[in-house]
């Protein structure tokens, strides 16, 4: 049972260990100076990352599931030299944010980014980027407060566009099963680009995954896929990123189907990576994201168009 109060971590000595290898990993692997703030909510305190000139444009990061905002490392140099940027670690996830109430639908995600972006005084001019189930969160966000929002940044989230794979659902499953057996095997398909480019990073995330697979109980909702009309009234400037070797569905399915479905979103396809694509191609996904951004300072695109 996770601890009252603290969700979603099994015992107080497994989210004190936790802390102990988070806090390891973030001196090793966190590349720039930034400030570490708890920022108070009604669901608890709120960690984040926050980096990047005050003076410019906030873009706030959403990290996938059952990861922290340490994931963003590949990316928060570049992205931060021109972004004011805030790095989340996402509430009843694992991480330092706390959970003082149990998250039992999206609402409760939705309101605590409201009050997390109404704590820092964000405005409503915010750029928000996630990627997987952050990817969903992001989307959901635009579409219950567009008025809040510059632009939205979605990266290969979870379902929204496409149902993922059985195959996908299969592999879960039995990593989380076994995790000792299906774990390894999970990895080399999910993020073959990854491995194959950087085959020394494998063995350091299986000892994060198995880590927090024995600390932690995660309980969050679920993403749907959102039906043509959903996509059609998406009404945020928005640009969808899926690598090219996508595992938890078809890449080239996913574009074709925003084209019909929401021509307005800019889709493209990321050459050489999959659900690795901020970590296989970072600065390609880098590139993207901040280009996009310019555009849509200078004036939104109404179209989209799928990379060459």
């Amino acid at each position: 049972m996770s601890i009252p109060g603290y969700f979603p971590y099994r015992s107080t000595a497994a989210r004190d260990s936790f802390f102990a290898y988070y806090d390891s990993l973030a001196a090793k692997e966190w590349p720039i100076a930034s400030e570490e703030r708890m920022v108070p909510t009604s669901y608890g305190e709120t960690f984040v990352r926050i980096a990047g000139p005050a003076e410019a444009p906030p873009l706030v990061l959403l990290a996938g599931a059952a990861t922290t905002s340490l994931m963003w490392a590949p990316n928060i140099r570049v992205l931060s030299e021109t972004c004011h940027t805030f790095a989340v670690d996402t509430v009843g996830e694992i991480g330092r944010t706390t959970c003082t109430k149990p998250i039992q639908g999206v609402n409760d995600l939705l309101v605590w980014l409201d009050e997390f972006f109404d704590a820092l005084e964000l405005g409503d001019r915010i750029n928000l980027l996630g990627i997987s189930y952050g990817g969903w969160l992001a989307g959901e966000y635009a579409r219950h407060a567009p008025q809040r929002l510059s632009s939205v940044i979605l990266l290969a989230p979870g379902n929204t566009v496409l149902r993922v794979s059985s195959r996908f659902i299969i592999r879960i499953a039995l990593a989380a099963i076994a995790p000792r057996w299906w774990l390894r095997p999970l990895a080399l398909w999910m993020f073959q680009d990854q491995v194959r480019k950087h085959p020394d990073w494998l063995d350091p995330w299986l000892e994060l995954m198995l880590k927090t697979m024995r600390s932690v109980e995660r309980r969050l909702p679920l993403p749907p896929v959102w039906k043509d009309t959903e996509w059609a009234a998406l009404s945020v400037p928005a640009l969808f990123l899926v690598g090219e070797h996508e595992t938890i569905y078809d890449a080239e399915a996913a574009v074709n189907r925003l084209e019909r479905a929401a021509p307005q979103v800019r889709a493209e396809i990321i050459p050489g990576a999959g659900h690795d694509l901020t970590l296989a191609e970072p600065d390609v996904v880098d590139q993207r994201i901040l280009e996009f951004l310019k555009q849509q300072a200078a004036g939104p695109e109404t179209s989209g168009r799928r990379a060459g």
